[in-house]
């Protein structure tokens, strides 16, 4: 088969390594791609919201799977772009990209439909926001409703904060139209955990659980990032709590999903808080997570290509995926001042001396004349299978050490929280 991969970060690398080593697989092409597709793919210089010179491009190479990557083509409606011309594609269709795209379209199906989640309000006018802010206690949550690049989630201590925030959104519109709406939510403690499921129509098959770290700063402080590290399976997911999240959480999704017309054949993202017995859903992504995707996928023994191609035909099941019983851990090395401003375009030396036992995911790369170059904010995701988390990160930890840029960060206390 010939397969197309949209998009260019260590999601997209991990999922072209992963289809590579399935027997079905003949060529794959990544669009636009990194450094590290290129070395197991051809990547094709094509934007992954430029729908239409991605469309012209399945065509002529009679593309036989398109797999996206990226949230924005798929809440453009890339998918049903693509199967209107007949082209097998993994992943929602525009209407429900609305999960991921609108925040308040996701907690309006998550009351409707009894999905435990945090209290929240929408507010479209700052004003009536700034008075909305008395209904809820410090520390609290505003988000934008739209997608802001992963950037519009605020964690406010203090009223002062949150008015700043308000104002910054609905006033100043540093997100444009994609803040046009916010919602209040009230904060949650506990520990947050992911959840990656394959969708067949309205029917969910759950991978591995996996814990995603999105903090810059060590101790979980700091700014939100993409993710800067992950590990699965997540401990505090027991098998009780599987048969309680299968009970409260994954039944009534498929419900919604199906009363809704929201089926489509793809991926459901859903990030929880757990606190004890207490399980809240924080929201949904309708793709692959990053770097959550990275440390699941080495985990997978399953044919990825035979298993996306039984989730578009309606047959997969839960026994169709096949798990290793060791653990993983990624690490993602970043550009310094990630994710605020960065510099980059600094030559990357030393890979080629980290042991074959890692594998190493590029996030943010490209080449120039044959050699590697930061090419992002997050640039390198090493990953690592290990019979414990001990055992992964002092691994990991003793090898990531022999990459070299200009201006290199990492966290290097993953997995301790």
């Amino acid at each position: 088969m010939k397969i197309l991969v949209i998009g260019s970060g260590g999601r997209e690398h991990a999922l072209c390594w992963k289809l590579k080593q399935s027997r079905l697989t003949s060529e794959i092409f990544c669009a636009p791609g990194n450094g590290g597709t290129r070395e197991i793919a051809k990547n094709v210089d094509i934007s992954a919201n430029d729908i239409d010179s991605l469309l012209e491009f399945a065509l002529k190479e009679k593309i036989d799977l398109t797999i996206v990557g990226p949230e924005e083509p798929l809440t453009l409606g890339i998918v049903d772009i693509f199967k209107e011309k007949g082209l097998k594609v993994f992943g929602p269709d525009k209407k429900a990209s609305q999960l991921e795209g609108s925040k308040e379209f996701s907690k309006k199906v998550m009351e409707k439909y009894n999905i435990p989640t945090a209290k929240y309000e929408t507010f479209t006018s700052f004003n009536e926001a700034k008075e909305g802010l008395k209904d809820f206690s410090y520390p609290l949550v505003i988000k934008a409703d739209g997608l802001c690049l992963g950037k519009g989630v605020f964690i406010c201590e203090r009223e002062e904060n949150a008015i700043k925030v308000l104002k910054d959104i609905l006033e100043d519109r540093c997100f444009g139209d994609e803040g046009e709406k916010i919602i209040i939510e009230e904060y949650l403690e506990g520990v947050e955990a992911s959840l990656l499921c394959f969708v067949s129509g309205n029917r969910l098959i759950p991978m591995e659980s996996a814990k995603d770290h999105k903090k810059i700063e060590e101790g979980e402080k700091g700014l939100n990032t993409g993710g800067i590290g992950a590990f699965s399976p997540n401990n505090i997911i027991t098998k009780d709590l599987e048969k309680q999240i299968e009970e409260e959480v994954l039944k009534n999704i498929s419900l919604a999903l199906k009363e809704e017309d929201l089926e489509y054949e793809g991926i459901l993202f859903i990030g929880f808080m757990i606190d004890g017995n207490d399980i809240k859903v924080l929201e949904f992504n309708v793709r692959f997570g990053d770097p959550e995707t990275e440390s699941v996928l080495v985990r997978l023994k399953s044919d990825l290509v035979e298993v996306l191609l039984k989730s578009i035909d309606g047959t997969i099941e839960e026994k169709d995926l096949i798990w290793d019983e060791r653990v993983s851990l990624c690490v993602v090395t970043t550009s310094l001042g990630y994710p605020l401003e960065y510099e980059k375009g600094f030559e990357i030396t030393g890979l080629e001396t980290i042991d074959e036992d890692i594998t190493i995911f590029h996030n943010g790369t490209k080449y120039i004349d044959n050699k590697l170059f930061t090419n992002g904010g997050r640039v390198l995701t090493l990953t690592v299978l290990g019979d414990d988390l001990k055992s992964a990160r002092d691994k990991i930890y003793s090898e990531i050490e022999k990459v070299n840029y200009k201006n290199i960060y990492y966290r290097r206390d993953i997995a301790k929280y």
